[in-house]
């Protein structure tokens, strides 16, 4: 049986983490063609090119692009799409202006929330058939709901349906505990299922995440040229040997005297647990005085790979750039191991669309205003 294909764009694509699950997929039915992966940051573009096979691997500003007419429809333009077969926009805009890890960016003017309405546009100048917006829980609670209301009603005037619901993405096989929203918009009426492969039971812990990797010292590189952390300072290394392995909390009064003065920050130096999945990883898990973000028993921070093992990346998965340009695409990323439980659902819900619902090859009429 020929399987159905599918046609794939990522917009703000960063390191790939999402298009990693519909690269990675191996259904029976339908198979996924990556067509486009747009993103503006130069050295994710460069991880993008080295671990994903894509048609066109685009660096472009797409808040500029959605802000003319004319480029946009050069845009969409540019890309080689078959509107004879389904067609799939995902993406997750920066999410840092409503990150509630972010304890110094509040307000609710910073520039990265209108990526969400860039999003929104561009999506829909594709006229897909399917639309699926990965982002930070904070993003659509009531406080930030002014930034998502025109993405929901563009996308409801376009005709789709659509679901929203935020997902612990340890029920994915991620080994953290991770919450992220997820909104997919459908233009059939029903909606892709997203099933849960882990229960609480078997959520996957740190040990089995990165339990197998050899020992390292700060600064020194392991047999796999991303197993390597930050050159700590020795009063670095001195708090976090005062941590309690395993899981441990920093005592009072150990670490910089400027801890004592906030209630707070408890987390910092902190060690994760062996057998429990880690606390989200983010961009900041480079150093350990940002979170629990301390190796379980070494007396460092986390490695390059032990960071990417713990958000779902596969074990051969190389990131270019600096150190902290590589672990900023990590704590960005989809974890691949939820972006692949994402394609499957995606690729079940085609294989039961009995017809294709985009109009016949020629009678595409471009949707914007």
């Amino acid at each position: 049986m020929k399987k159905k294909k599918i046609q794939v764009i990522d917009l703000f694509c960063g390191a790939g983490g999402l298009s990693w699950g519909f690269a990675a997929h191996r259904g029976k039915q339908c198979e996924f063609e990556l067509i486009g992966a747009v993103d503006f940051n130069p050295d994710s573009l460069a991880t993008y090119r080295r671990n994903i096979e894509c048609d066109a691997v685009v660096q472009q500003d797409l808040s500029a692009i959605a802000a003319s007419k004319s480029r946009l429809i050069d845009f969409v333009r540019s890309f080689n799409i078959d509107r004879s077969l389904p067609l799939v926009i995902v993406g997750g805009p920066p999410c840092q202006g409503f990150s509630a890890h972010s304890k110094k960016q509040r307000k609710t003017t910073d520039t990265r929330n209108g990526l969400v309405a860039a999003f929104a546009k561009i999506a829909l100048a594709f006229d897909p058939d399917l639309i699926a917006f990965e982002n930070v829980p904070e993003a659509m609670t009531e406080k930030n709901w002014a930034h998502f209301r025109p993405m929901v009603n563009l996308f409801r005037r376009q005709g789709f349906s659509m679901e929203a619901k935020v997902h612990n993405l340890a029920e994915y096989g991620v080994p953290q505990e991770r919450f992220r929203a997820l909104l997919i918009a459908s233009k059939s009426g029903t909606m892709p299922e997203l099933v849960p492969t882990h229960d609480s039971e078997r959520f996957i812990s740190v040990r089995q995440a990165i339990g197998h990797l050899e020992p390292v010292k700060p600064g020194e590189i392991g047999l796999d040229p991303m197993h390597f952390c930050a050159n700590h300072r020795n009063s670095t290394v001195e708090t976090i040997k005062q941590v309690p392995r395993d899981g441990g909390s920093r005592p009072p009064g150990v670490g910089p005297k400027c801890l004592a003065k906030v209630d707070g920050y408890r987390d910092v130096y902190g060690r994760l647990a062996w057998d429990r999945p880690a606390v989200t990883v983010t961009a900041s898990a480079r150093n350990p005085a940002s979170g629990r973000f301390s190796h379980p028993e070494q007396d460092r921070g986390l490695t390059v790979r032990e960071a990417a093992l713990l958000q779902g990346f596969p074990h051969n998965f190389i990131f270019e750039g600096s150190f902290d340009e590589k672990f900023l695409q990590i704590g960005n990323a989809v974890p691949p191991r939820f972006s692949l439980c994402l394609a499957e659902a995606v690729a079940k819900f085609f294989a039961r669309t009995a017809k294709h619902i985009r109009p016949v090859e020629g009678t595409y009429q471009h949707p914007l205003p």
